[in-house]
């Protein structure tokens, strides 16, 4: 594990070049990258969510596409079509912008929800289904999309199940004072993300997206995550809570997050430290609810004061490290 620390940590520099002030936001990024999961950027324009997907792509030497979303964009816009070809008679496959390493999904609610299913195959099945055949996306393959919160005139709210297919939603957030003047003096003569260099490859990415799945989970942290989730689905303001995928979704960022932090097994911390951004989006509030100001953010919150580390029904420590023991009894 120390080793997809110091590549990771590598990597987290590298993009902080051009991101400034948003550790935890480029780590959150980087958790659902080596997930093989897919972020859901919510936050105003200028913020920096298309800087963050280019600087992503860049540091890891995989190809990048960005798909602007409109009402007016097609299904086949985003997938691709077979076009026929007169010389050979034979029809063609011409790939879609979907159809890249990092894909940049930029204000994914403004396109209409005929053409926002195009993406629930490629997200979740890794694969695109055209004219009945089915064609493999690119390896490692994962989607930022990004949508406004303020403005929902000509928008399409994402649906639940689209939702649901995204591993982590994150919120970038505007630049404190001192961090936008460090922003207006890099930008004084050209673009940081025009120096930008590749500090991994696609084969090294690949290679630490396979180690993490060897991460020990002790059953008490996986006990935890479910009565966690368990949580949000009695919770009274509640109206749908978080899904079986929002579990696997934890489980996996949580590995993730103790890679990253050169630990080979995951503690209730990792877990509290990820849960609002692998549950808030999954969480759908009543409407009495939302007239009283209460979102999907504030519930996740108080389902983690309210939900005990430790639990009756599975022992502490299972065969795991003594450290989560002693931490979990700390959380």
């Amino acid at each position: 594990m120390p080793q997809i620390q110091e590549s990771g940590e590598r990597a987290l520099a590298n993009v902080e070049r051009v991101i400034v002030g948003k550790h935890r936001e480029v780590r959150l990024a980087l958790v659902a990258l080596l997930c093989r999961g897919h972020v859901l950027i919510e936050d105003v324009p200028g913020t920096g969510k298309t800087v963050l997907a280019k600087a992503i792509a860049r540091s890891l030497g995989c190809s990048f596409r960005r798909i602007q979303f409109t009402p007016d964009l097609l299904p086949s816009d985003v997938t691709g079509l077979s076009i026929y070809n007169q010389k050979t008679h034979e029809f063609e496959f011409r790939p879609g912008p979907i159809v890249a390493q990092v894909v940049l999904a930029d204000e994914i609610n403004r396109a209409t929800p005929k053409t926002q299913s195009a993406l629930l195959e490629c997200m979740e099945e890794r694969q695109a289904t055209i004219d009945g055949i089915t064609y493999p996306m690119p390896d490692p393959f994962l989607v930022i999309a990004t949508q406004n919160p303020i403005e929902y005139e000509g928008t399409f709210a994402l649906p639940e199940a689209q939702l649901d297919r995204f591993m982590l939603k994150i919120r970038m957030g505007y630049p404190g004072p001192a961090e936008e003047i460090l922003i207006l003096d890099e930008q004084k003569r050209q673009h940081p993300l025009e120096t930008i260099a590749s500090v991994l490859s696609a084969d090294e990415l690949r290679a630490m997206q396979a180690a993490i799945r060897e991460v020990y989970v002790d059953p008490s942290v996986s006990d935890y995550i479910i009565r966690l989730v368990g949580a949000t689905r009695t919770h009274p303001d509640v109206y749908l809570g978080a899904s079986p995928r929002g579990s696997i979704a934890l489980y996996r960022a949580s590995q993730a997050l103790a890679a990253l932090r050169g630990r080979d097994y995951a503690i209730p911390d990792d877990v509290k430290e990820l849960a609002e951004p692998a549950l808030g989006h999954r969480v759908i509030v009543k409407t009495s609810s939302t007239v009283r100001d209460i979102d999907a953010g504030q519930i996740v919150r108080e389902v983690l004061d309210s939900v005990a580390v430790s639990s009756d029904r599975i022992p502490a420590r299972v065969g795991g490290p003594r450290e989560i023991e002693r931490e979990g009894a700390a959380g």
